[in-house]
């Protein structure tokens, strides 16, 4: 009995401090599915108010469905539909019933649009956003999943696939627009994460790392794994207004983007070659795993990160 019980802790300790194992439930297979079939060209780029995105859509409402998520407020069904620009738009949500902590909301978020194809030309003529972002996505749909499993979410999560980032947030605005904002607690937001970072190898970054204390509360839940986290380093590209969370944070929720694509060197983005193959699925697999471990004491209740404040004249909302 003794022995037995030495052989658990040593295991647990392996798996704790290893690179490879912050959690060894959440599964390359998983993510490279995901990946794969929401970058795939069937998919169409994923274009806003085309067929691609409904077959994007229909991918994550059958994923979220066969987690076992509820739906949003009185939503009769997983989509939250609206228009905009002349266009028929869905969001795609799915929530996960917190237990003591209900009425306390956490977004978990990532858009599921792309460009596209193009009009014209020869060879390849899909934009499959692969890192942009469908390895966001992935991300949603694998946290879902693991937090399911999990059952220790306190507060009440919410999975969203926004629509129309790449018209300029549309998606996001729209979910925005009749929330309470006291009620939401934090915003998760994750896009592009399928390449080292700037950082270098087990390293993710934030955007907005000073306007809250979301990310200092992310590296105190990191401290004993092998995976950082760090402020964004390209502030003079005020990604923070770039991304969804923007739409939350100018509510003064204290929402954040985790990347780790190098935009400096990156030559695939917003190209038809940002493909699936062009990834790594450990990168992303590993920081998925640092999402989960570093977002844990937020969603248990443990802790509430600060809200945003703007300077006047910031943001995009109009």
């Amino acid at each position: 009995m003794k022995k037995y019980s030495i052989s658990i802790v040593f295991v647990f300790c392996i798996q704790f401090v290893s690179a490879q194992n912050i959690d060894p439930t959440i599964e390359t297979a998983t993510v490279k599915k995901h990946l794969y079939t929401l970058a795939s060209d069937a998919m169409e780029g994923r274009q806003a108010g085309t067929l691609g995105i409904e077959k994007a859509a229909q991918y994550i409402e059958t994923a979220f469905a066969d987690i076992g998520l509820t739906m949003y407020n009185d939503l009769p069904a997983y989509r939250q539909n609206f228009k905009a620009n002349g266009l028929e738009l869905f969001n795609v949500i799915g929530v996960l019933e917190g237990k003591s902590k209900k009425d306390e909301f956490v977004v978990i978020s990532a858009h599921y649009d792309h460009l596209g194809v193009k009009k014209e030309g020869t060879g390849d003529l899909i934009y499959n956003g692969a890192d942009d972002d469908a390895s966001g996505t992935t991300a949603v749909l694998t946290l879902a999943q693991y937090f399911k499993e999990l059952g220790t979410n306190e507060r009440t999560l919410i999975f969203v696939a926004f629509t129309a980032e790449e018209m300029g947030l549309l998606g996001s605005r729209h979910f925005g627009k009749d929330v309470d904002a006291s009620q939401f607690i934090a915003g998760i937001n994750i896009e592009m994460i399928g390449k080292h970072s700037s950082y270098g190898p087990n390293t993710a970054w934030l955007t907005g790392f000073d306007r809250s204390d979301f990310g200092t509360i992310i590296q105190k839940n990191l401290v004993g794994s092998s995976y950082t986290v760090h402020p964004d380093p390209y502030p003079t590209q005020h990604l923070f207004f770039r991304s969804d969370n923007a739409s939350l944070a100018e509510l003064g929720i204290p929402s954040h983007t985790f990347s780790t694509v190098p935009i400096d060197t990156d030559v695939h983005y917003h190209q038809v070659s940002d493909e699936a193959a062009t990834l790594d699925m450990e990168i992303i697999t590993q920081t998925i795993r640092a999402i989960a471990l570093g977002t844990r004491s937020i969603i248990n209740g443990e802790d509430t990160p600060t809200r945003v404040i703007l300077a006047e004249g910031e943001g995009r909302r109009k």
